[in-house]
């Protein structure tokens, strides 16, 4: 028996933009339905919003994600604050999104690409544990940490 597990993101309004940001990042296909699509009138306010997405690769990045209705503002809910300092982490968010990549070039890759307009928690470097890891909080505030498996 195999089991997958995906992330479902919860956003304020921007789950469109950011799943089309993590397809662009790490590939594979993206499916969104809006609550317009599964019935909502159209004229109303948020039926243009999310009510499912999926981004899905074939190296097994999968992330879903939708638009509570009648939140707006943007970013994900349940916090947006994460730092680190003298080697300890610590946010308000209930979750962080950790990818593990077999290389630290392709480390480099998804951090590259999930770094535009991010703020940085901790760079992408060598640690004690991995040839690369750092974390990052994305601009619709979803915090990552993107690593190297360990050998």
């Amino acid at each position: 028996m195999t089991i997958q597990t995906t992330p479902h993101l919860n956003f304020r309004g921007d789950a469109r933009a950011a799943l089309e940001h993590y397809q662009s990042v790490f590939g594979g296909h993206t499916v969104i339905n809006t609550y317009a699509d599964l019935g909502m009138p159209k004229e109303l306010p948020g039926a243009e919003n999310v009510v499912f997405g999926l981004v899905a690769s074939e190296n097994g990045f999968r992330v879903m994600a939708y638009d509570i209705p009648g939140e707006t503002g943007g970013t994900i809910v349940g916090g947006t604050s994460t730092s680190r300092e003298n080697g300890t982490t610590t946010t308000d968010q209930a979750l962080f999104v950790s990818v593990d990549a077999d290389t630290l070039e392709e480390a480099q890759g998804y951090w590259d690409g999930l770094a535009a307009d991010a703020t940085v928690v901790e760079p992408l470097a060598a640690s004690a544990w991995s040839a690369g890891f750092g974390m990052l909080t994305d601009r619709f505030g979803v915090t990552w940490s993107v690593g190297v498996t360990a050998a």
